[in-house]
């Protein structure tokens, strides 16, 4: 009986302390999910490979991009480069924020392009 009413007691407490926590996490999930649908809908043209076969146009991302360093990652993204269009006039500084959360969720192994085979039939004429 007493065994009951401990558990009875103590479990509002941490039901309490479970919600908080989840609450924080979720924070950093929604910027990491915003930085996902972000890259989709911006990056991933020239950063990831359309298909198996056909190779990118532009680096892969992943958390070892520009060295790893977020306040490199944020200005790369919003100045650009001669080779890579700027994006601080079409995203807010939060968004890019949220890409650059999103590209340090992704490893260098799962960003790596496939190696490309050499074609069997090169040179059949």
């Amino acid at each position: 009986m007493l065994r009951n009413a401990l558990v009875a007691a103590a479990l509002p407490a941490l039901l309490l302390c479970v919600t908080a926590a989840a609450a924080q996490g979720d924070a950093g999930g929604d910027q990491v999910k915003l930085g996902e649908r972000l890259v989709n809908q911006s990056c991933v043209v020239c950063h990831f490979a359309p298909q198996i076969t056909s190779g990118s146009y532009a680096p892969a991302l992943s958390k070892d991009t520009l060295g790893g360093n977020a306040e490199i990652m944020h200005q790369f993204i919003a100045d650009g480069s001669p080779r890579m269009p700027g994006f601080k006039y079409q995203f807010k500084p939060d968004q890019i924020d949220a890409i650059v959360a999103y590209i340090k969720t992704i490893s260098p192994t799962a960003a790596a392009p496939p190696p490309r085979k050499p074609r069997s039939d090169a040179g059949a004429d």
